[in-house]
């Protein structure tokens, strides 16, 4: 099966499923990795927005 994603769909799945990953390899409790899971994939989202306005503001 072929999906075309779009760079951002792809960038989010890509930080959703990492955070996931993060949090349940790296912390203890269920609370602990949700808190954890959800601070990563702010982080990412984050970075993708701040990397996207760089690029953008860069390109002039």
């Amino acid at each position: 099966m072929y999906w075309n994603l779009s760079h951002f769909q792809a960038t989010f799945f890509f930080a959703l499923f990492t955070s996931i990953v993060f949090g349940v390899v790296t912390k203890k409790t269920d609370r602990e990795r949700l808190h954890y899971g959800l601070y990563v994939f702010g982080c990412f989202l984050a970075a993708t927005f701040g990397l996207g306005w760089l690029m953008y503001f860069g390109h002039w």
